[in-house]
């Protein structure tokens, strides 16, 4: 270690720097100059003797030795809001910045639509979702808690399975009645078919158990990498793909096909443990795990139901409809215009 034991504002600004990942971005957060923020960085790493950081042009690195820091600099926070919290100073206002990392299709059809509810009900908060195909790294503070479709393997986090997510053939009314109906998996050669390509999806390793020999070019319509693209792609008839079960109750413009192809991922919850300490990213962390609960949405239950049954399980139950937008109403979905 260096001159002496650093002080909680230096502290402060390193885990701010590295939680948003570049100096301009904390300095627009905590309201003060680059310059004075890379100053007290400096400062901090002279007086501990370690390079805490890196600097590259689109932001920084933490190193391993600063990821050591940044766990102590995480354990001073929680002391700070303990303090705050014993001395009557909690923020009643729930003001500051969460950030929620989630894949792409559930944070785009899913959870946007909803969460605008949820700023409502907190007008303080700013909610920075990170829509990806690829997984947050929370344990190097890239998101306060991440959904992904991937079990997590860090010891470090908390790991909470909250739903699973069910995937069937779906096609477009348009392309249906210009293509016909499948009525079984082999049937599909004699069809066109759209993919989505991702860490998290079987579709390459499926396309090879279910199509071996058969190349892409002809066969394949559209191949994506997101989810929003994918189901463009099948709305607007391009072919058979498959998509999760709650299309349909949401309002999607789809049909599913019943030709005995299913697709079933864990749904993964993953975050730090202090999270739970700190007001805001609790109230976010308890609305997300909600927002998955089988028994308000089933189509997230372990079992699955078959889209058709899903109407007759909401009876009663006002959905919004999360496709407002992607629908046929609006934009003419599925059809050839």
């Amino acid at each position: 270690m260096g001159a002496g034991i650093p002080s909680w504002d230096a502290m402060r600004v390193f885990l701010e720097v590295a939680r948003h990942g570049s100096f301009r971005a904390a300095s627009q957060h905590l309201d003060t100059s680059i310059n004075a923020l890379r100053h007290q960085v400096t400062e901090l790493e002279n007086r501990v003797g370690l390079t805490l950081m890196t600097r590259h042009v689109d932001g920084i690195r933490v190193t391993a030795e600063g990821r050591e820091v940044l766990q102590v600099a995480q354990r001073m926070e929680m002391a700070s809001l303990d303090l705050r919290r014993a001395f009557g100073q909690s923020d009643t206002n729930m003001a500051g910045e969460v950030r929620l990392a989630i894949t792409e299709g559930l944070g785009t059809f899913w959870i946007t639509p909803r969460l605008v509810e949820f700023q409502r009900a907190f007008p303080k908060l700013l909610i920075d979702m990170r829509c990806a195909m690829q997984s947050a790294d929370v344990l190097r503070m890239e998101a306060d808690m991440s959904v992904q479709l991937t079990r997590p393997a860090a010891l470090d986090l908390k790991i909470v399975k909250i739903g699973r997510l069910h995937a069937m053939p779906f096609a477009a009314q348009s392309y249906l009645d210009r293509h016909g109906t499948p009525s079984c998996v082999s049937d599909l050669v004699n069809h066109r078919i759209v993919l989505q390509v991702a860490e998290h999806l079987a579709s390459v390793i499926e396309y090879e158990r279910l199509f071996h020999g058969i190349p892409q070019p002809g066969f394949v319509a559209i191949r994506s990498n997101v989810s929003s693209a994918h189901y463009w792609s099948v709305a607007k008839g391009a072919g058979i793909g498959m998509l999760p079960t709650y299309s349909v109750a949401l309002g999607a413009p789809v049909i599913p096909l019943d030709i005995g192809l299913r697709h079933d991922v864990d749904i993964w919850l993953t975050y730090h443990p202090d999270v739970g300490r700190i007001p805001r990213l609790r109230q976010l962390l308890d609305w997300v795990i909600d927002a998955f609960d089988s028994k308000k949405f089933p189509w997230f239950s372990d079992e699955f139901i078959h889209p058709h049954e899903l109407p007759r399980m909401l009876a009663g139950v006002e959905m919004m409809n999360m496709f407002a937008g992607f629908s046929s109403e609006h934009v003419n979905a599925g059809t050839d215009k």
